[in-house]
């Protein structure tokens, strides 16, 4: 790799060490620098500052100011004044190894019933080399509640998955994991992750020392030991230290040793849980957190693993085994059943092929737009990852460039550099893409909500229009703002996040109601002149709003106020949220604002469900 490109992080020790090896002659570098950047995003929880971006990937400012820019362009970042923040777009990437993958699609119904059946929170992981990566997350919601994510990378040897994945490692992996160990001996390759210590047990001379040392390092040391949490397990004393970021003291170690520190028994662990076929996690990661893990098997080899997480306040590592193992059993038989009849109809469906990508003329308006600022090369690798995708597991050569609509030289320099980092794998002339794809922005996008994606859509609008654009959910009979933008004029809406009104006299409320095949239309309230309250003239204004696709409103809700909406739908198609536009009635006539304003925000809405649509394809996102 370049030079002055940082390796990067998240990926464990050996992994980062291993892109830092020889870079092939034909790879492409500024895809090389491209990644270090979504990388570097993606370790800071999706926003940096393009200065920040400069230090930490050690690229010049010119370079990362293209680079965000090509980014910026492809809808993978948005440029907020000097920050470069990580946009739901980018998911497609992930999306295309989750499709390709298969198995969030025939499995997640699964985790997801297990989750609700148990009232705990389940995971399904894949092998990620010495790591374990989360492909789809149950979460039940506490006080005490899980905050890993989908994509996040943990070490293998902290988790329970990693023993089950572990029975299937080779020489070659084992010997990759024990250089990880030495190499990075905190597990802070692992940003998901608290970091582990390495505890210190004196030997009998120092403990006479410490008898002698001054009241001044006896309370220094007697802060240091409160900074340790020391958790008593099976034949382990864990320290997780504050101290170990500080040099040790002079004098201590003449006779010291390491004691035991977390996964120096993770070759033990792997024997039993081959044997037992199941593993634990007994607050391995962190204090209070156990987990109790079974691997999901097709065609004999462990294609993912599930795992059950709990607390222990509700459960111990025992307990939660006892317990919960054989209704575990019954989960994983199910899912095994899944696989298999999903492999039996696939060896019957006909191979798909994908369509070109429209790359070319995509990237020919993009150089026209930006000049020298736009880098192709970048481009068009990271549009050979959504290449791959559902019934594309496997491509040769030939099947990426016809789907990137790529010559065959240029794919094939993007998949050796590809290869290079760790994306994709290839065996006899076939690619695949690998579970370090998800690390390119999936962990922070993951969570983000139909409000955050909406957000600087909601922002552009407002801008444009000059007036006041809002989001709501429909909750029973009354509209919920979720997302709000307000312009500063003496006569202009003010309405809060959170604020609940009426849906019937809205237009918010008028394109969410038509779309269910009873809407509440009780209590209908003339709150102005112009109010309708008859049902029967209501549900025929519900049908023609079905049928046109917004609704306006004018003077029902306040005298003064006007307002066109239009509803949020998910891939489905149901309806989920509105945008609306709302001014003063002397800024527009109704008229107008369907010449005018409805055109607009019909293209604002088809963008936020563009991005809705790609981060909703493998989770479910939180309308508010």
């Amino acid at each position: 790799m370049p030079s002055n490109v940082a390796p990067a992080t998240g990926t464990g020790t050996s992994s980062a060490a291993g892109a830092e090896a020889a870079v092939p002659a034909e790879a492409v570098t500024p895809l090389i620098r491209g990644i270090a950047v979504l990388r570097r995003l993606t370790d800071a929880d999706g926003v940096s500052s393009l200065s920040g971006l400069e230090r930490s990937t050690g690229l010049a400012r010119s370079t990362v100011d293209r680079i965000t820019a090509t980014l910026a362009r492809r809808g993978y970042v948005r440029l907020d004044g000097r920050d470069a923040v990580l946009a739901p777009r980018l998911m497609e990437l992930g999306n295309a190894y989750l499709a390709a993958l298969r198995l969030p699609r025939l499995l997640d119904a699964h985790a997801d019933a297990l989750a609700d059946e148990l009232d705990e929170s389940v995971s399904l992981a894949v092998g990620d080399q010495d790591g374990i990566r989360f492909i789809h997350q149950a979460t039940r919601r506490r006080a005490m509640s899980l905050s890993f994510r989908i994509g996040d990378l943990l070490p293998a040897e902290r988790t329970a998955p990693g023993p089950l994945f572990a029975t299937e490692w080779g020489d070659r992996e084992w010997a990759r994991w024990r250089e990880r160990r030495a190499a990075d001996p905190e597990d802070r390759g692992f940003p998901a992750v608290p970091a582990r210590s390495r505890p210190i047990e004196y030997g009998e001379d120092d403990r006479n020392d410490e008898k002698d040392r001054s009241d001044a390092n006896r309370t220094n040391r007697a802060n240091r030991t409160n900074d340790i949490n020391l958790i008593v397990g099976k034949d382990l004393i864990v320290g997780k230290s504050l101290a170990a970021d500080r040099p040790e003291e002079p004098g201590v170690g003449r006779s010291a040793r390491r004691l035991p520190t977390l996964g120096d028994d993770f070759e033990q662990r792997t024997a039993e849980a081959r044997e037992a076929g199941w593993a634990l996690d007994d607050q391995l990661i962190e204090p209070g957190l156990v987990a109790l893990s079974m691997p999901v098997r097709e065609a004999g080899r462990i294609a993912c693993v599930v795992s059950v997480v709990s607390h222990t306040s509700r459960h111990t590592a025992a307990d939660l085994r006892d317990t919960l193992l054989p209704r575990l059993r019954e989960a994983v038989a199910a899912m095994e059943r899944e696989l298999r009849e999903a492999q039996h109809a696939e060896s019957a469906t006909p191979r798909t092929t994908a369509a070109p990508s429209g790359l070319a003329v995509w990237t020919g308006a993009s150089k026209q737009e930006l000049g020298r600022e736009f880098i192709e090369s970048l481009a068009r690798g990271l549009t050979v990852i959504t290449a791959f995708g559902e019934g594309r597991a496997e491509l040769n050569l030939t099947e990426v460039a016809q789907a990137t609509g790529l010559a065959r030289a240029t794919a094939r320099r993007a998949l050796i550099t590809l290869e290079h980092l760790g994306y994709v794998t290839a065996h006899d002339r076939v690619f695949r893409l690998t579970p370090r794809v998800l690390g390119l922005g999936f962990p922070p996008l993951s969570r983000t909500s139909l409000a955050e994606i909406a957000a600087p859509h909601l922002t552009e609008l407002s801008q444009r229009l000059h007036d006041s654009v809002s989001l709501a959910v429909l909750t029973g009979d009354e509209i919920q703002y979720t997302g709000r933008v307000s312009t500063s004029r003496v006569m202009s809406v003010h309405i809060t996040i959170g604020t609940r009104l009426p849906a019937y006299p809205t237009a918010l409320g008028r394109v969410m109601l038509a779309d269910l095949p009873e809407p509440p239309l009780t209590e209908l309230l003339p709150l102005t002149p112009r109010t309708i309250t008859d049902p029967a003239r209501l549900r025929a204004v519900l049908d023609r709003v079905r049928e046109e696709g917004y609704a306006l409103v004018d003077e029902e809700l306040e005298v003064g106020l006007r307002s066109v909406a239009v509803p949020v739908r998910e891939r489905g198609g149901r309806v989920v949220a509105a945008v609306n536009v709302a001014m003063h009635s002397s800024r527009r006539t109704a008229e107008e604002c369907v010449a005018e304003v409805l055109p607009e925000l019909r293209a604002t809405v088809g963008r936020i469900e563009e991005d809705l649509w790609v981060a909703g394809r493998f989770r479910r996102v939180a309308r508010t």
